[in-house]
């Protein structure tokens, strides 16, 4: 069984990238494992802070452990946004694959010296986990909105710049970087997110010489997915694509059969409409 980072390392060679889904419960993890299955293709369920609270911090590692070694298959488990060093500590503990330190909502210096913090403590505990730290920020709900998430900007001007990226890498030694290249947390009601910045991504990733992450995908034309693979994101983050299609899935499940109580029962569609997305995104990741 290769590790995150061989799979990381592969994506990059080959200029595809890995699936990020995020999951609060056992049957949107199904849906991610099933789908990536079927295409054969490695997958990382992401358990953000509020994920990990509701799913318990070291069951959502057991449970993705033990679908890894049950089927024998590169499924991988991550603390997405995580906003403390306590809470990366204990993620580290539990024995997620990678971990996020978010800053982005941090002074420069601040971010730089909690993402280095989290970067020792990782490499003194569990030498191959994968750190990823995040310069820019791009909001931080996973919901659908209106409007752009307060406080964001996605001109050219506040995107991440290539020579900021490269010093915080420099300075922390994180394994992985998402910046902000108009992507944004959520999605937009009209389901058409504002167009990345591709040609910033290269920049970014040329600066950096590390790989790149994409956060908050949802949203975002097949066409931008598939520029940022080509330039330089290694890993691709799904969430409010998911939620929603959960969401409206469950609705209809439940106005078919309004009498049904047998969750595992009503259910079943709604792990059909998620497993659906995820197959649709890993596909263009690795076209």
């Amino acid at each position: 069984m290769i590790s995150l980072r061989e799979a990381v390392q592969k994506a990059a060679q080959t200029k595809k990238a890995i699936g990020h889904f995020n999951a609060s419960n056992l049957e949107v993890v199904w849906a991610i494992f099933r789908a990536a299955r079927a295409l054969d293709v490695p997958a990382i369920v992401g358990f953000s802070e509020g994920e990990r609270d509701f799913v318990g911090v070291r069951q959502s590692v057991d449970l993705i452990r033990s679908i890894r070694e049950e089927y024998d298959y590169p499924i991988f488990s991550n603390a997405d946004h995580t906003y403390s060093f306590e809470r990366v500590r204990e993620a580290i503990d539990a024995g997620y694959d990678a971990v996020i330190f978010d800053g982005a909502e941090l002074s420069f210096d601040e971010n730089v010296d909690i993402t280095r913090h989290c970067v020792e403590y990782a490499r003194s505990k569990r030498p191959d986990m994968l750190v990823e730290g995040e310069l820019g920020y791009i909001g931080k709900s996973s919901s659908v909105r209106a409007e752009l998430p307060p406080g964001v900007s996605i001109g050219a001007e506040h995107l991440t710049k290539p020579e900021e990226a490269k010093e915080y890498v420099e300075l922390t030694g994180v394994d992985m970087l998402a910046p902000s290249v108009g992507n944004i947390h959520g999605m937009l009601k009209d389901g058409k997110d504002p167009a990345l910045s591709i040609e910033r991504v290269g920049e970014i990733r040329s600066a950096v010489g590390i790989p790149l992450v994409l956060h908050g995908a949802s949203g975002n034309s097949d066409d931008d997915l598939r520029g940022a693979v080509k330039n330089g994101a290694v890993i691709i983050h799904v969430s409010t694509e998911l939620r929603v299609a959960f969401r409206k899935a469950l609705e209809v499940s439940l106005a078919e059969d309004p009498e049904q109580v047998a969750p595992y029962k009503y259910l079943k569609p709604v792990i059909l409409a998620v497993e659906k997305v995820v197959a649709g995104k890993l596909k263009i990741f690795n076209e």
